[in-house]
C-alpha cells in the first residue's frame, strides 16, 4: 500500500532550519500502514531533508557555522558565472546533504530516537515557500 501526502513551509533561506517532524508524523500516521518506510522529500534544489536534534544551539548556529565551513557563501561558483544568480553555495550544500530521508515505519509510528527531529534546511538566498513530500509505503 502507498500513501502520499504534501504540505508547505515557509522560511527565511539562508540556512534556515525548520523542524518539520510533527508535520511528518501527522502525516505519515494518517494511514492505515502499520509497518514499512517513510520518504520525506524537499522539492528544489537549495534545501534538504535530514534528521539532527533541533536545538537552538545546532539550529541557529552550529549547522550554520558547519556549512560556512564547507561552502562558504562568498566562495566563487561557476553556477552563479552561468546562471547570473548569487545561490551557488546553496546548490552545493543541498547537494551534500540531500532532498530526501527515509524512516522506518513500526507498529504505525515513525522511529525516531527521543533526541532526533525530521528537519528541512534551506539554503537559498531569499525566503522560500517549500513543498514537502511524505510517502509511506508498506502493509
Amino acid at each position: 500500500m502507498t500513501h502520499t501526502a504534501r504540505f508547505q513551509v515557509a522560511t527565511r533561506g539562508n540556512t534556515h532550519v525548520v523542524d518539520v517532524t510533527e508535520d511528518v508524523a501527522r502525516r505519515a500516521g494518517s494511514c492505515p500502514v502499520r509497518n514499512g518506510i517513510c520518504c520525506v522529500f524537499v522539492v528544489g534544489s537549495t534545501a534538504a531533508i535530514t534528521t539532527t536534534e533541533a536545538e537552538p544551539g545546532l539550529v541557529g548556529h552550529d549547522l550554520k557555522a558547519f556549512f560556512e565551513r564547507v561552502a562558504p557563501e562568498d566562495a566563487e561558483y561557476v553556477h552563479e558565472a552561468t546562471w547570473g544568480d548569487d545561490n551557488g553555495h546553496a546548490h552545493v550544500r543541498a547537494s551534500a546533504v540531500g532532498p530526501s530521508l527515509v524512516v522506518p515505519i513500526v507498529d504505525g509510528r515513525l522511529t525516531l530516537g527521543t533526541w532526533q527531529q525530521i528537519v528541512l534546511i534551506d539554503f537559498d538566498t531569499r525566503a522560500r515557500t517549500r513543498e514537502i513530500i511524505v510517502q509511506v509505503v508498506g502493509e
